[in-house]
């Protein structure tokens, strides 16, 4: 499975790679349920040099996850993607985001459920609103079912508290249901019991972008 996930993301970068615009640092923005794993998943990717957790696509200004996670903000857990438009593109990005996350799903992500963990993609321009409609279409015909993530216009993003950012990779001593564990392993546990893999590799099988890793 990793040597497939391999494969994957480095034909996606050898076909989506559009060398006019080389040098430029670009972002795009996702949602994908739990921002924790799609900022994990995606610094993981070649050509992207920084993800960072946020909200997204509501009308509160300023939202803090307690407010954002309580539902009622229209905001989405969100992350947003810097990239090195030498090495990637957003061809290359959405089509990993589709194949990483449950698209089929409307009512949230795995076992995170209510609009806030729902997907999306947001885009800024129409560049970028033409490379996500070519991968979600070339999405759904990969994938044989209907894919229900809209494709919306960018509204402001707004970054996580600290404690939410490279919460994967944190060191910090947190209290869960297991005793209190490296923020690291907190993750890991979460990831793993919240289904998010087991699914995804059962939607996507070997074309399952992360699930692998």
């Amino acid at each position: 499975m990793r040597h497939a996930h391999r494969l994957l993301i480095a034909l996606l970068l050898l076909l989506a790679a559009r060398p006019a615009f080389a040098g430029e640092t670009r972002d795009i923005v996702v949602a994908g349920g739990c921002f924790w794993c799609v900022e994990a998943d995606f610094e993981s990717v070649p050509g992207v040099t920084e993800v960072i957790s946020g909200y997204t696509g509501g009308t509160l200004a300023d939202p803090t996850y307690k407010q954002v996670s309580r539902g009622g903000t229209g905001h989405y857990e969100a992350v947003r993607i810097r990239y090195d438009s030498a090495r990637t593109s957003p061809e290359a990005l959405y089509a990993l985001f589709f194949r990483s996350v449950d698209p089929t799903d409307a009512g949230g992500q795995f076992c995170d459920r209510g609009d806030s963990y729902r997907t999306a993609i947001f885009t800024g321009d129409a560049a970028e609103r033409a490379a996500a409609d070519k991968a979600k279409a070339e999405a759904q015909a990969a994938l044989g079912r209907k894919i229900v993530t809209p494709i919306l216009p960018a509204s402001q993003f707004y970054p996580a508290e600290d404690y939410h950012q490279d919460y994967y990779k944190g060191t910090k001593r947190v209290l869960t249901r297991f005793g209190v564990i490296p923020q690291k392993d907190a993750y890991k546990r979460y990831r793993k019991g919240c289904g998010r893999d087991a699914r995804v590799r059962q939607l996507w099988g070997d074309k399952a972008a992360f699930a692998g890793r």
